[in-house]
């Protein structure tokens, strides 16, 4: 049984492992390196600077105009689709095929254009389509029509899911 002298008390032994950590890290320095930054949190998802960067030329050869705090909030965006769309447990070969799945399931389907609706835009917007007639240029107004009430659609649901979601936003100003 050791003495009472031989004991440690607890004061003493967190003051010697304080010191003994403050030399651990003065005598091997952390050589622990930067690899890539953090541009947005959505949720526990990290938009990487790398990511951005990739995304943001790719899409400046096709809109050179986009900002890029347009780019990344349509990568948060894509981030929350995907989200919900493997909520759904869907399965895709990649990630654009997925989110197309996904907004087929989740909105495309429930959307029917009428003959009058498509109709009324083809009397409406005359000079849209030259010498076509009404029949020829039917099935081009209905495939219009369609894509315009999935697109505010998708963004009212988008609108939903960022209202939910935490994002934080780190990107600076510089480009």
């Amino acid at each position: 049984m050791p003495a009472d002298s031989d004991i440690i008390s607890p004061m003493a032994f967190k003051r010697a492992l304080l010191i003994a950590t403050a030399l651990c890290l003065f005598a091997f320095p952390s050589r622990a390196e930067v690899i890539d930054t953090v541009v947005a949190f959505v949720d526990t998802n990290a938009i990487t600077l790398s990511e951005f960067r990739e995304v943001y030329e790719r899409t400046r050869q096709v809109l050179p105009d986009a900002s890029r705090l347009d780019v990344l909030n349509t990568m948060i965006n894509r981030v929350l689709l995907l989200r919900e769309a493997r909520k759904l447990r869907l399965e895709a070969v990649d990630e654009d095929e997925l989110l197309s799945e996904y907004i087929d399931l989740k909105f495309r389907v429930f959307i029917k254009i009428k003959d009058s609706e498509i109709k009324d835009f083809y009397e409406a917007n005359p000079t849209e389509f030259g010498e076509g007639d009404y029949d020829e240029v039917k099935g081009d107004i209905e495939k219009y029509l369609l894509e315009k009430e999935v697109n505010y659609r998708v963004r009212r649901h988008l609108e939903d899911l960022r209202k939910e979601a935490h994002i934080e936003i780190l990107l600076d100003k510089e480009p």
